[in-house]
């Protein structure tokens, strides 16, 4: 396994389009596979502080401030909807307001969609994604009494901010391992939507998770729009543009980390005959993608509901300190799907190099 990683670490990368193509030819499924996984380690137990006796929730009145796309993007904001939905089926939640983003409006427009929340009593508020940092700074030091949690950021040190963050470059690893392993072309993709950190840190465990299970594998990777253009999140059109264009060139497997742009890359795969992997949600299970659901092998879950829940549950028993530093793999905070049986054939191996990453065996990269 060292020497796999050795030699993966030393592939060569190029972006914007170009594949890293470490004299990789093709060949036949499975014969992309150069390594063996990692041989079983001791399960790790997780931990989730949604478990335990029934929390009463039905005092809150929880806000919801969406990212763009917003409830209905079958990926990142879904996945905050849903952890809402279960606070009021499970805990008496009985009041939610919700707000979305749009894809060019102002930061005092993000300040406005809090400060209003704020001052009708909103408590606690969720601001989903890291675009919010700068309002959440801003605005919760006006409302001491109210809490805030902001999801994807950690910069805002505020007593009354808790960050939700996730470690996905170690789920986008596992993503990667899949790819190569169901890849018939040898040959694989990566699509996101914005060029950000965050989202280099899934195309990071992504590439990493590839070529730790192959040394010949072609990578080719792209994003939508580049840093400070939101609109790669929900702009379909433009995720198929670029899946097409991988397909075009070989990929037969693509991975996207791009919100609701997200159904374009679904939508290239089954004009392509490729496959696809999900990201956020288990997206094979989302009703604004069903259409094309064939193509979605795996989805590489970050369980932004668990983080969403776990936080009203928290606040409504008033002790924040039950929830993890980082939602990671130790704490099934992110993971892979296994909707529609496609990647049942390779769990043993997927689990091997989980196992792996949380007994400290495999570092996970989260820069490209």
């Amino acid at each position: 396994m060292a020497g796999a990683l050795a030699l993966a670490g030393c592939a060569k990368d190029s972006k914007s389009g170009s594949g890293d193509n470490n004299n990789a030819s093709g060949g036949q499924q499975g014969s992309c596979v150069t390594a063996q996984p990692p041989a079983a380690a001791p399960a790790a137990a997780s931990s989730s502080s949604s478990a335990g006796a029934k929390v009463d929730g039905s005092a809150l009145k929880v806000g919801l401030a969406f990212d763009v796309g917003g409830r209905g993007d079958a990926s990142f904001n879904d996945a905050a909807a849903a952890g809402a939905d279960k606070a009021k089926q499970d805990m008496g939640v009985k009041d939610v307001s919700e707000s979305t983003a749009t894809a060019s409006e102002s930061e005092d427009a993000k300040q406005q969609r809090l400060n209003q929340m704020a001052s009708q009593g909103f408590n606690p508020i969720v601001a989903v994604g890291f675009a919010y940092a700068k309002s959440v700074q801003a605005v919760a030091p006006k409302f001491p009494n109210t809490k805030f949690a902001i999801i994807d950021d950690d910069s805002v040190k505020a007593p009354n901010v808790t960050p939700l963050v996730f470690a996905e470059e170690q789920g986008s690893f596992l993503a990667g391992v899949a790819a190569v392993y169901k890849s018939k072309s040898c040959h694989v993709g990566f699509v996101g939507g914005v060029n950000t950190p965050l989202i280099q840190k899934f195309e990071a465990g992504y590439l990493a998770g590839a070529k730790a299970a192959s040394t010949k594998v072609q990578i080719d990777h792209d994003y939508l729009t580049p840093a400070g253009d939101i609109s790669g999140f929900n702009a379909p059109e433009k995720g198929n543009v670029k899946a097409k264009s991988q397909i075009d060139k070989g990929a037969d497997v693509i991975y996207h980390a791009a919100g609701a742009s997200g159904k374009g890359v679904f939508e290239a795969a089954k004009a392509g005959n490729a496959m696809a992997i999900g990201v956020d949600s288990d997206q094979y299970n989302q009703k604004t993608v069903e259409t094309v659901k064939d193509v979605i092998m795996t989805s590489m879950i970050k369980r932004v509901d668990v983080a969403v829940f776990d936080y009203i549950q928290a606040v409504a028993k008033n002790d924040l300190t039950t929830l993890p530093k980082r939602f990671d793999l130790k704490v099934d905070g992110v993971g892979y799907s296994t909707s529609g049986g496609k990647v049942d054939d390779i769990k043993d191996k997927l689990d091997a190099y989980k196992a792996a990453i949380v007994a400290g065996q495999i570092q996970v990269p989260d820069k490209p």
